[in-house]
């Protein structure tokens, strides 16, 4: 393929032509225009009594003048006298009586050029601006010279047969997802035996749920399977700084979409544009709602049995605007929730495809350490097990890295060259083992996995990992509030062993107060408030915040209530540890000299008699 030559800006030639300009000046004043020329005072006198100076002009340190020979017709001079100014008290009596004028500046002969200069000079500026402003925005739009109008032209990704070769092989964890989408897949392959029956397939499918779960390469995956082409855009890139822009791009893309059916279209982060509008009916950004209003009106215009699917991802479902969720615009909503135990070592196996395992790596395992974590987090855990072996000069993954991986995902990394003094390092060391030692005297809590107290870049400095058997989706009130005594541990080991107690605990007790709040305003844990909900989650999908929706009194019987739970779980994990001091001591002297053991050396000591 030919490549295109390559344009200089037009800006370049502009800054050719203006130095051949003032170089044509120069050479062309120097010819026709004023020339200046210096004598002495004397000569200066001798010329005005001999009645051949024209005008004079007084400057501050100098005195100008012209000749008579030297002035035309129309008073403009073609050659300059100077000399300097002298302290001649009678220069002005002499120029008068010689006729000489002296209250005039000196007309000079422009330069024609200058005078061409001076009429055309702005409108060339004006022109060069205008063109590098105009090269400028075309750019960002995707185009030269040529589409310097073309504002309204749509900025989608085009890929006509899915050339990253994504399909349903390559997403795991979403089954029942990919089951929502197989049937898009099968329109597109079959439309006739839908319209057999006269059924017809949803216009759009809307992919919710939270960051790095899947959603963009699901929808890359049913273009990969249908084999169609597959446009792609962010709903940022229909925000444009000027009103109108943002709906002529809806209109250009769906005219692409139409002009290549069947195809798939997917919008990413639609709730950029699809907010729910105010019920003023004044907007704080036009230009935004103008865009939704006009992809409102192109769902509804475009011809579904065409072959046109609309799929669009966020994680914001609750912020879109009603009339974009409506039947007959996406019609159907397709939850892409956190994997389970199964979707998690599904997930994990995929992206192992990419690396070399030994023998060791037990996938099940590091998805059992790993409940809460996106597909996502999961690849990057792989990746990091990866970068560690290559760190460590050997060829192949192992079940160390993956684990370490894990760690560096929850705590961060190792501090190496941290300075922690002994006094401190044995606090920790009871710190930990109080969490350990609370978690395995309950019997609703799960076994513990790891305890360490090496520094982590996250600030932690230690920490304890509990991991559960089998996955849960449901949390009974006493494994609740065992959690919570179990985040009291840690403070009770330090009360009991040193009398005191340190900063360390500020993120158990962030926790345990989250959990306990949570057990009384959203769970209905509580005996005197019974069922009543409290408290609503905001954003379920991104950062979960919660606010209260009680009246103020109510507020003060949550918190009496939420210091209750507490109170009686710090209690019961100072009750625990006091029963068990031995082990306490004998545990915390271990982990000081290992700085890290298992679940298994943890519960070997703790059962020995």
């Amino acid at each position: 393929m030919q490549k295109p030559a390559n344009k200089k800006p037009f800006i370049f030639y502009y800054l050719i032509v203006l130095a051949v300009v003032i170089v044509l000046n120069i050479i062309v004043s120097s010819v026709f225009g004023t020339k200046t020329k210096e004598v002495s005072y004397s000569d200066f006198v001798q010329l005005t009594n001999d009645n051949q100076v024209a005008i004079v002009e007084v400057q501050e340190d100098q005195i100008a003048f012209a000749l008579k020979s030297d002035t035309d017709g129309n008073n403009n001079v073609s050659e300059v006298y100077v000399t300097g100014r002298m302290d001649d008290p009678d220069l002005m009596e002499r120029l008068e009586t010689h006729g000489v004028d002296y209250t005039k500046t000196i007309p000079t002969r422009p330069s024609w050029l200058m005078s061409l200069l001076s009429f055309f000079g702005p409108i060339i500026i004006l022109v060069v601006l205008g063109t590098f402003l105009i090269n400028r925005m075309t750019k960002k739009m995707g185009g030269g010279m040529g589409n310097a109008m073309s504002f309204g032209k749509s900025n989608a990704k085009i890929y006509v047969q899915a050339t990253d070769g994504i399909k349903f092989k390559d997403v795991a964890g979403e089954d029942e997802a990919k089951e929502a989408l197989t049937e898009i897949v099968d329109f597109l392959h079959n439309p006739g035996k839908y319209a057999e029956i006269g059924a017809s397939m949803p216009k759009g499918a809307l992919l919710v749920g939270p960051p790095g779960t899947g959603k963009t390469l699901l929808a890359k995956a049913v273009a990969g399977e249908a084999n169609v082409p597959f446009f792609s855009i962010s709903g940022s890139e229909f925000v444009e700084m000027f009103v109108g822009m943002g709906a002529a791009k809806v209109r250009d893309l769906f005219k692409q979409a139409n002009d290549k059916a069947p195809c798939i279209v997917f919008i990413d982060e639609i709730d950029t544009i699809g907010k729910k509008r105010d019920g003023s009916g004044f907007s704080g950004n036009d230009e935004r709602e103008q865009t939704l209003n006009q992809l409102l009106t192109e769902m509804d215009g475009f011809d579904g049995r065409k072959g046109v699917i609309i799929l669009a991802a966020t994680n914001r479902p609750e912020s879109l605007d009603k009339a974009l969720l409506r039947p007959g615009r996406f019609d159907r909503r397709i939850p892409v929730e956190l994997p389970d135990l199964a979707g998690r070592e599904a997930i994990l196996r995929v992206h192992g495809r990419k690396v070399k395992l030994d023998s060791t790596v037990d996938f099940k395992a590091i998805a059992r350490a790993t409940a809460g974590a996106s597909g996502a987090e999961l690849a990057n855990i792989v990746n990091e097990a990866a970068l560690r072996a290559v760190r460590n000069d050997r060829k192949v993954v192992s079940q160390g890295d993956l684990e370490e991986s894990v760690e560096v995902v929850i705590a961060g990394y190792q501090r190496k060259n941290a300075v922690i003094s002994p006094r401190e390092k044995q606090i920790v060391a009871y710190h930990e083992i109080g969490h350990a030692l609370v978690a395995a005297k309950q019997t609703e809590s799960a076994p513990v996995h790891k305890i360490t107290i090496v520094p982590r870049t996250s600030g932690a400095l230690g920490y304890t990992m509990q991991v559960d058997e089998e996955e849960k989706a449901l949390m009974t009130k006493e494994e609740a509030f065992n959690k919570v005594a179990t985040l009291t541990g840690g403070r009770a080991a330090e009360e009991l062993i040193f009398g005191t107690f340190t900063t360390g605990a500020s993120n158990d007790i962030e926790q345990a107060t989250k959990i306990a709040r949570a057990m009384v305003t959203r769970f209905g844990m509580s005996k005197n408030f019974d069922m009543m909900a409290l408290e609503t989650v905001n954003n379920p999908y991104l950062s979960a915040d919660t606010s209260l929706t009680c009246s103020d009194e109510s507020a003060g019987k949550v918190d009496e209530e939420v210091l209750s739970i507490i109170r009686s779980a710090h209690e019961k994990a100072i009750e625990i540890l006091k029963g068990n001091m031995q082990k306490l001591n004998e545990l915390s002297q271990y982990l000081l000299e290992q700085e890290t053991i298992t679940g298994e050396e943890f519960m070997e000591i703790l059962n020995r008699e």
